[in-house]
């Protein structure tokens, strides 16, 4: 029996796509604590006796608060992004980057060693 290969995501540029709304509010809640949440999306689900059971059923039913909540994590994101250090290693430039003066007087050619002589 031969295994399918996987299909692409349908939505591979959106970084929601596959997230649910429990590991959304959960990663916000890591990062900020319920207060720091409540003062960036003011609900009461966030700042009165807040849990993760309640603010997700308050969530679920208000389409609005959802966005907020949503944008609120994209902008995490972002920040984590641009807070991170680049992946790529550090660039490595040969001697041929510098110039030919990196190399040595015999590599500048056969006017460097007509010149000394």
């Amino acid at each position: 029996m031969s295994s399918l290969p996987e299909a692409p995501s349908a939505q591979p540029r959106n970084p929601l796509h596959g997230v649910t709304l429990e590991a959304l509010v959960t990663a916000l809640v890591e990062r900020y604590g319920w207060d720091g949440l409540a003062r960036r999306a003011p609900m009461r689900c966030f700042s009165s006796d807040p849990s993760m059971a309640s603010s997700l059923k308050f969530l679920r039913k208000t389409p609005w608060a959802r966005e907020r909540v949503e944008q609120i994590y994209l902008a995490m994101l972002r920040d984590r992004s641009a807070a991170a250090p680049e992946t790529k290693g550090p660039e490595t430039k040969g001697p041929e980057a510098k110039g030919p003066e990196a190399k040595g007087p015999e590599a500048k050619g056969p006017e460097a060693k007509a010149a000394k002589g």
